[in-house]
């Protein structure tokens, strides 16, 4: 019996971590090797306060700080969850595991373009991950289809490790701070505007992307050799759901200031909740504030 299980070793997870044994918890966190966090992908984070490195670099001294502090991580899939008499059962592809108290910091999943080739190609062309794919791409043409902070970080990655770099991206302009738009200009990356991504074509692998202009409607071809997704998360709340945890109309987990979703006893944090800014420091807040609350329920339960 654990005092507080963390579903998701992300900021999110680490930090409740962090948070819940230095609170005097004992706290078991499962890491899933399927869905790695989104900042160990991160090829430079800048915006962290007082860190300046890759993602992996910063979640391995997030995830060396929770075990100093005494959390067992647990590099396991958790398949199910249920709520028995005063206790959660968590459900891994190896085990079982009972717990006071839950966090879910379960993070989002890649969206997908949802066009014609993307799953055909994954693997063969198609990529949701620049830091995971990028080398077997140097010296050849790419396109990043998104135009928010993560189209672009993997834009000028790309570019920096020698592949010929083409943004599209559906409006005029760019979501992603002004820092990363001013570097995407200066390195003469080539962006087409205002345009969408019909079907990605090819035959053992990816040979071109068809484009459609959504001003004009002028359907367009350019030939590449890989396609890198990155427009976005969705939440993964899949085990949220089996809880019974209310999700809103976007499918975010619902909670409240403390992180408190509408079952006792149950706390989210991190990408699997809706905050308006889904940065390494907003998840890390959410995550300390998950840990408080995990505190407090577990000492006044018992």
């Amino acid at each position: 019996m654990y005092d507080v299980a963390i579903v998701g070793a992300g900021p999110a997870g680490l930090t409740s971590a962090i948070y819940t044994c230095r609170y005097g918890l004992k706290t078991i966190v499962f890491e899933d090797p399927t869905n790695p966090s989104q900042l160990s992908l991160a090829p430079k984070i800048e915006n962290y306060p007082g860190f300046e490195g890759s993602g992996l670099d910063l979640v391995s001294k997030m995830r060396e700080q929770a075990e100093k502090f005494g959390a067992e991580i647990r590099v396991e899939r958790v398949v199910d969850l249920s709520k028995g008499n005063g206790f959660f059962e968590i459900v891994t592809d190896e085990n079982r595991y009972r717990a006071k108290a839950l966090i879910l910091a379960t993070g989002g999943k890649h969206r997908e373009l949802g066009v014609e080739g993307e799953r055909e190609f994954v693997g063969r062309g198609v990529s949701y991950c620049a830091v995971c794919d990028g080398f077997f791409f140097k010296g050849k043409k790419v396109l990043v289809v998104g135009g928010g902070n993560s189209a672009l970080s993997e834009a000028l990655y790309l570019h920096d490790i020698g592949c010929d770099v083409t943004i599209v991206h559906r409006r005029d302009k760019f979501r992603g701070e002004k820092l990363l738009q001013d570097r995407v200009f200066q390195s003469g990356i080539k962006v087409i505007w205002n345009s969408v991504v019909e079907r990605i074509v090819g035959e053992e692998r990816v040979k071109k992307v068809v484009l459609r202009n959504v001003k004009t409607n002028e359907v367009f071809e350019i030939d590449v050799d890989g396609v890198f997704i990155a427009i976005g998360l969705e939440p993964n709340t899949d085990l949220a759901k089996r809880l019974g945890v209310e999700l809103d109309e976007r499918g975010y987990v619902k909670v409240d200031r403390y992180q408190r979703t509408n079952v006792e006893g149950v706390f989210a944090c991190g990408d699997c909740c809706d905050n308006p800014l889904k940065q390494v420091v907003t998840a890390c807040g959410d995550g300390a504030i998950a840990g408080y609350s995990a505190y407090r329920y577990v000492s006044q339960s018992e």
